[in-house]
């Protein structure tokens, strides 16, 4: 089987920053059609420029994808442009902390809609296209999902309690989904991240040299990961390769789940 993703139509949410844009400009590189999406606008086109519309295999689009209707609009684009859809990244994602003793905090509920809901309303549009396009192919799988969660949904912290919730829904959904879809031949996955020297990273990271050295001390690997490195495993989940791989998540983290970080501070 093959890891070519030429040719074949993503969408990639949350394509504004971050791991969805580096997701989006891999697999534009790689020869598939592009659509990135993100609520941002203003980031979206200053990231991929006033004439990204004019590249052959590039579209923007911009929109709150917890509306229906933006999702629908999104689809509608996408087919306008490309004709089908054939990979969807699930890429939209939004941390913020949580008050755990607060019952008047809403950022669980608020994280469940922007991480999972909005993940499962737009896997749930693509799919039924990915299976009126598929009517007449009658062999192989005829589309691929892939969520992008994060090692927080297998490891606690009070101040993130809302994104490890919505984290460990999304985990959830990507295997029931799995199940779901597998007999029209979609299959779902996920890539579950750690820590990614992404842009927002590196600002946050700049002039905190404790920090790096405690996210380096806690990762077997003992380096933070590249934007690249997540955006391979989504090619890998896309591709042909992993045609008979389905309701994985597979974790790109440098082992940082395998230990114990009181193990650690032992040393």
């Amino acid at each position: 089987m093959s890891f070519s993703i030429a040719g074949k139509t993503a969408i990639v949410t949350g394509a504004a920053n971050g791991v969805g844009l580096a997701i989006g400009r891999h697999f534009a590189q790689k020869g598939a059609n592009v659509v990135f999406a993100d609520m941002d606008e203003k980031t979206l086109t200053q990231q991929m420029g006033e004439k990204a519309d004019e590249e052959e295999n590039v579209r923007v689009f911009s929109g709150d994808l917890r509306k229906k209707l933006t999702i629908a609009n999104l689809l509608s684009a996408t087919i306008d442009a490309f004709e089908r859809v054939d990979i969807l990244v699930n890429a939209s994602r939004q941390c913020i902390t949580t008050d755990p003793l607060d019952p008047d905090d809403n950022t669980v509920e608020e994280l469940l809609q922007q991480n999972t809901m909005t993940a499962l309303r737009m896997s749930q549009a693509v799919a039924r296209r990915m299976i009126k396009q598929a009517r007449d192919d009658q062999d192989g799988p005829i589309g691929s999902i892939v969520n992008i969660s994060s090692i927080a949904a297998r490891r606690t912290h009070p101040d993130l309690l809302g994104y490890s919730i919505s984290s460990a829904a999304l985990d959830q959904m990507t295997r029931s989904l799995a199940v779901a879809f597998a007999s029209h031949r979609i299959r779902v996955n996920a890539v579950s991240f750690g820590s990614v020297m992404s842009a927002s990273l590196k600002g946050s990271l700049k002039d905190h040299d404790e920090t790096r050295e405690a996210i380096v001390q806690n990762t077997p690997l003992h380096r933070i990961a590249s934007p690249g490195e997540v955006s391979d495993a989504v090619q890998y989940l896309a591709s042909d390769a992993s045609a008979f791989v389905t309701g994985q998540i597979i974790t790109v983290d440098g082992g940082r789940t395998l230990i114990d970080p009181a193990a650690v501070s032992m040393h």
